[in-house]
């Protein structure tokens, strides 16, 4: 998820599509999230570890 967010980012960025950007930083953020959450140990999503 946060790979595919900083993909949309540069795209977006680069293209000049806002929505792209908009997406991206949406992905990116959700993806941080779920990767803090699944490092210390909370279940995300009935699993142990985000990724």
């Amino acid at each position: 998820m946060i790979a595919l967010g900083i993909v949309l980012l540069i795209v977006g960025y680069i293209l000049g599509i806002s929505i792209l950007w908009t997406i991206g930083i949406i992905l990116v953020v959700i993806g941080v999230v779920l990767w803090i959450l699944g490092s210390v140990g909370h279940a995300v999503g009935g699993r142990r570890h985000y990724w």
